[in-house]
């Protein structure tokens, strides 16, 4: 008698979510930032951004001292400023939970005496990596890092059409850091919404952040399953 044939099942990628407040309604941002808790997401992600290493001025300090009351979940406050180094004790001391770097804002040197900085300060140390600079680039920092950011658009605006050709980045990354033993999580941020999550998730990413396709869902507790499964 012949054994019945079944389909193998798919493994299940999981991730977590990082909704960016960026995309929020300005106008209602603790009503905004209490339903991503209340929605079921994992991270509220903060893009800091100067008008120096990036065109765009958004959040500073005193916002990320505001939300820090409104929600329990870890903040992850992305610095896209230059010279990060010189306020990594503000921030820090301000809420963040997780601060993220960009490598190319600053010197080798003092981007990893700002890691160590935040790591001193009880915080999560991370970097972040331009679409335009390798993943070779990051190897340095892997000691000293919880977290690696992958932008999958080119830093300081919202809304852009997330960049696929980063994903051979995010493998690599991931390859990397399993052959050297480091336990170090891998972030996505930039264009990431219904479609585009399967691909991060399949090529490493364990946290992926979300604007306006998050804000913009009409079930936003379902788009969050949708994202972390």
């Amino acid at each position: 008698m012949m054994k019945p044939k079944f389909k193998k099942k798919e493994a299940v990628i999981m991730a977590k979510i990082a909704p960016s407040i960026l995309s929020a309604d300005f106008m209602n941002l603790e009503r905004d930032i209490r339903a991503i808790e209340k929605n079921g997401g994992d991270y509220v992600h903060i893009d800091v951004m100067d008008g120096n290493f990036v065109p765009n001025i958004t959040f500073g300090v005193p916002v990320v001292k505001a939300v820090r009351p409104v929600t329990s979940l870890p903040l992850d406050v992305h610095l896209m400023i230059d010279r990060p180094i010189r306020y990594v004790d503000a921030f820090c001391n301000a809420g963040a939970d997780y601060l993220t770097l960009h490598i190319e804002a600053d010197t080798q040197e003092n981007t990893i005496s700002a890691l160590k900085r935040i790591a001193a300060l009880g915080k999560a140390p991370a970097i972040s990596l331009k679409p335009g600079t390798p993943a070779e680039a990051a190897i340095p920092y892997f000691p000293y890092c919880s977290m690696i950011l992958v932008m999958t658009v080119e830093p300081g605006f919202g809304g852009q059409k997330f960049m696929a050709d980063m994903m051979p980045k995010l493998r690599r990354l991931r390859s990397l850091l399993t052959e050297g033993g480091f336990d170090c999580l891998l972030e996505v941020d930039g264009g990431v919404d219904s479609t585009t999550a399967s691909q991060c998730k399949e090529s490493g990413a364990d946290i992926l952040v979300t604007g306006s396709a998050y804000f913009k869902a009409p079930d936003k507790p379902e788009f969050v399953k949708m994202i972390q499964s």
